[in-house]
């Protein structure tokens, strides 16, 4: 049970293989035991590897070092996701940098039908204080998982709001689950393991180094159905995950604030660049997400039975009838005409009540 364990934490720790490479030859070879026992000739051909990489497997020799990860996790019942586990976040294993193993601490489903990150900025103002505690309150109605940082400010508030509306909440560390940081939030830490839990992709032993925050953050972005930002300000690495988020293909949601305002100037920046939704509570989330549990009211007049639709009108149109749903990215490739033109085209479609955005910025017919 243990052996490809053992090669699956060893082939994390291999320099210049990242979860993409490690993703690629988990495919191929179908364990990390047999990439480790592939020949070097086999490695050296093998697309994206070359000779540094496959040295780099056939030199390896920290296997004490996965040996005593695997004591770790025992000692400290540690549940460790591979991308061929049930249990991995779904949404998570679509991103394509996914994580290659997974340490968790909980008991939430990380597959819950209903995820939102909420993130911000460390030192919050009281705005942000309480817009996060409503916004939390609002998404309550719909059991929603919430995932943050557990970093200062808006991350601890939305983990703290959550626990007290009785919502499960997981906290995506840039670290190992040896340690807690910031210290301060060891106590809220471990209210969570009880009702949400502690994720990472960061051995035991592993520190809050600067670069491991950005690679904190893909997860963050990646498990989530949706991300909202709360207050940030234009250089804050909230606006990282929101970026993370959008090549994601996620919804991104942001709390606007005053012109003035540093804090918000991250906020009003991806509300002015529709990279975000401008959203003023929770409810806009859920209502955005068709989450609110309430049936669409019929509309009191009848559509038309014959509606002037332009030629790009009609091409997108064809492209989403052919697909019954379709992506912006599966509708741009059909379209001989500017990106600009289809923003205009679907949203002219979208208030003639043709067509319907699902999440994910996915469209149907209506």
């Amino acid at each position: 049970m243990y052996s490809d364990l053992l090669y699956h934490i060893a082939l994390t720790m291999v320099p210049h293989i990242g979860d993409v490479h490690a993703k690629e030859l988990l495919q191929h070879f179908g364990s990390a035991e047999k990439v480790f026992a592939a020949r070097k000739s086999h490695l050296d051909k093998f697309p994206g590897i070359g000779i540094v990489r496959s040295k780099s497997i056939k030199t390896f020799n920290a296997f004490k070092r996965a040996e005593e990860e695997l004591r770790f996790i025992e000692k400290y019942k540690i549940t460790v996701l591979t991308q061929s586990d049930t249990a991995y976040p779904k949404h998570l294993l679509n991103c394509y940098d996914a994580p290659s193993l997974l340490y968790y601490k909980g008991n939430a489903n990380l597959n819950h039908d209903k995820v939102v990150a909420v993130i911000g900025t460390r030192n919050h103002t009281d705005y942000g204080k309480e817009m996060t505690c409503k916004i939390i309150e609002d998404l309550a109605q719909n059991s929603v998982l919430v995932v943050s940082g557990l970093a200062y400010g808006i991350d601890a508030l939305a983990h703290k709001a959550s626990l007290k509306n009785k919502l499960f909440t997981i906290g995506v560390l840039a670290h190992g689950l040896d340690r807690i940081y910031p210290a301060a939030n060891k106590v809220l830490a471990k209210e969570m393991t009880a009702n949400g839990g502690l994720l990472t992709d960061f051995m035991s032993g592993t520190k809050p180094d600067k670069q491991n925050f950005p690679k904190r953050n893909r997860i963050v972005a990646g498990i989530a159905d949706a991300t909202v930002v709360i207050e940030t300000n234009i250089n804050g690495g909230s606006m990282i995950t929101a970026e993370l988020a959008n090549n994601y293909n996620k919804d991104v949601f942001a709390l606007p604030g005053k012109a003035t305002d540093i804090k918000s100037s991250g906020c009003n920046y991806l509300i002015r660049s529709n990279k975000a939704a401008l959203i003023t509570s929770g409810k806009d989330i859920l209502e955005f997400m068709n989450w609110s549990g309430v049936p669409e009211k019929k509309k009191a007049t009848q559509k038309e039975l014959f509606i002037e639709l332009t030629p790009h009108e009609k091409t997108i149109l064809t492209i989403i009838e052919e697909k019954e749903t379709a992506s912006i990215d599966e509708i741009t490739p059909g379209c001989d005409f500017s990106s600009s033109i289809i923003a205009a085209a679907i949203l002219n479609l979208e208030l003639q009540g043709i067509i319907a955005c699902l999440p994910g910025k996915i469209y149907k017919l209506l």
